[in-house]
C-alpha cells in the first residue's frame, strides 16, 4: 500500500528545493566581480597583451545545503513508501538516495561558463589566470590590466 504525500509534506519539499537553489548560488568568480573584503584593499596592477583565451568549466559550489536538503525530500518521500518496518528502511533509503541527488543537483545547478586567459605582461613574463565568463569577450591581442592581491588575480580591460 503506497500513502500520498501530504500537502505539508509537498510545502516542505518545495521550501528545501528552493532553499537548494537560493542557498546553492555561487559568488561571482569573473574580472569585474568583487568580495565584499576585497574593498579599499590595495592591489598590485600589471599591464599587459592577451594571448589567448580558452573556454573552461568552473566546477559548482559543494555545500552542506544540497545534500541535506535533498536527504529531508528523500525522507519524506521514502516514509510514505509502506508501513512499520517497511516505511522506516524506505525512509532512510531515500534519505540517503536524496543526499547523493541533492549534492549532484547543487553542483551541476551551480557549475559555469569559465575562461583561462594567457597574457603576455609588459614585462615579457606569461601569466595565466581563469575566471568566470562574464560576457566581457576578452580577445587575444586586446590591452588588459592583470590585479593582483594576497590570493586573488583578475584580468580585466
Amino acid at each position: 500500500m503506497v500513502k500520498r504525500i501530504g500537502t505539508k509534506s509537498r510545502a516542505l519539499a518545495g521550501a528545501l528545493v528552493a532553499a537548494l537553489v537560493l542557498g546553492g548560488c555561487a559568488q561571482g568568480l569573473g574580472g569585474g566581480s568583487y568580495a565584499r573584503t576585497e574593498a579599499r584593499r590595495a592591489m598590485t596592477v600589471q599591464f599587459g597583451t592577451i594571448e589567448s583565451v580558452r573556454g573552461v568549466q568552473l566546477e559548482g559550489t559543494k555545500t552542506p545545503v544540497g545534500p541535506l536538503a535533498g536527504a529531508a525530500v528523500g525522507g519524506i518521500a521514502g516514509s510514505s513508501v509502506g508501513g512499520g518496518r517497511g516505511a522506516a528502511v524506505a525512509t532512510v533509503i531515500g534519505a540517503v538516495a536524496g543526499g547523493l541527488a541533492g549534492s549532484a543537483i547543487e553542483e551541476g545547478a551551480t557549475r559555469t561558463a569559465g575562461v583561462e586567459v594567457t597574457v603576455r605582461l609588459d614585462n615579457g613574463q606569461f601569466l595565466a589566470v581563469v575566471q568566470a565568463d562574464e560576457g566581457e569577450g576578452l580577445r587575444p591581442g586586446e590591452r588588459v590590466r592583470v590585479l593582483r592581491d594576497a590570493g586573488t588575480t583578475r584580468v580585466t580591460r
